[in-house]
C-alpha cells in the first residue's frame, strides 16, 4: 500500500459515494487509476464494505456508552464469545491499558441500559467495569 493507496482510502472514508471521477480529480490520478485500485483493495480484502452512516439522533437506540471491561485470568475468550453475541454490544476493542476490553454499548432506554450493564456484569470472568455515557458526537 502506498501513500495513493492511503489517501484513496481516507476520501472513501470520508464519503463513499465519491464517484471514480471525483476521486481520480482529487488525487489528480486518471480514472482507470482510481478504477484498479479500488479493485486491488476490494479483491485483498483491504476494503471489505461500505455502510451508511447515520447521526445518533437518527438511530433507534439513542443512549450509547463504552464500557471498560477488566477481565480477570485467562477468561478473554469466554468474555468475548459472551460480549459478541449481545444485541445491544455494537463493538468490542483489546486495549493495552489498565482496562481489557472496551465494549460500545446502544440502548432504547435508561431501564434498558440498566439491564445491559446488569447482564455485562454478570458475566463470569469480568472482574471489574466502568462505563461512560456518550453524550455529543462531533466526528463520526
Amino acid at each position: 500500500m502506498d501513500d495513493t493507496d492511503r489517501q484513496l482510502l481516507g476520501l472513501l472514508r470520508d464519503n463513499a459515494r465519491l464517484s471514480v471521477v471525483a476521486l481520480a480529480q482529487k488525487l489528480r490520478v486518471a480514472r482507470a487509476t482510481v478504477q484498479n485500485r479500488i479493485a486491488r483493495l476490494e479483491a485483498d480484502g483491504t476494503i471489505v464494505g461500505y455502510t451508511v452512516r447515520l447521526k445518533p439522533e437518527a438511530e433507534g437506540q439513542r443512549i450509547r456508552a463504552i464500557t471498560s471491561i477488566e477481565i480477570e485470568g485467562h477468561h478473554g475468550d469466554a468474555v468475548r464469545r459472551a460480549l459478541r453475541g449481545h444485541p445491544n454490544v455494537v463493538a468490542l476493542h483489546t486495549t493495552n491499558g489498565r482496562w481489557d476490553l472496551m465494549a460500545e454499548l446502544r440502548a432504547d432506554t435508561l431501564e434498558s441500559f440498566d439491564q445491559l450493564l446488569n447482564a455485562i456484569r454478570s458475566i463470569p470472568g469480568i472482574s471489574n467495569t466502568e462505563t461512560s455515557i456518550l453524550l455529543s458526537t462531533y466526528k463520526l
